[in-house]
């Protein structure tokens, strides 16, 4: 982790540490979430802490919030990557599901109709070539799986 991102997260971390004590108690976690506009209940912060405490203080120290912290903006990019796999999946429903995968894919044409939308020009055999790069299963279209790591 770069020393910007460490510096941050300890800035964060000393904000939500009301009594510097250098934890992070349930109550200071549910607290603090509250005034940036979050809202976590009593239990909901306890099981937090008590998933993330690595030391069984019943306190989250500065890496238990460092994990939480990235564990969280993980699954925003997960979940920002479905939106955009279904922006591309909801082009082409007819052959998505003539796949008979039963599962969701991206195919050379709604790939090429997503593209041109976003004022870049390929062919179908182009979309072929850039799908194949990254089609593991070699089916000829992604899965979420493979467009995830095409993303990463």
């Amino acid at each position: 982790m770069d020393k910007n991102k460490s510096k941050q997260y300890e800035r964060v971390f000393s904000h939500f540490d009301e009594n510097k004590d250098g934890k992070i108690s349930p109550a200071e976690l549910r607290l603090c979430l509250g005034t940036i506009g979050g809202e976590i209940s009593e239990s909901e912060a306890e099981a937090v802490v008590l998933l993330m405490d690595s030391d069984g203080d019943g306190l989250l120290g500065l890496e238990d919030f460092i994990r939480l912290v990235e564990g969280t903006e993980e699954e925003e990019k997960v979940k920002d990557l479905k939106e955009a796999f279904k922006m591309y999946e909801e082009m082409d429903d007819k052959q998505c599901s003539s796949t008979g995968t039963g599962s969701s894919s991206i195919t050379p044409r709604s790939l090429k109709r997503m593209l041109s939308r976003l004022g870049e020009k390929k062919s179908v055999g182009e979309c072929e070539d850039m799908i194949s790069q990254f089609d593991l299963n070699g089916d000829g279209v992604l899965n979420f799986d493979e467009f995830r790591n095409m993303m990463a």
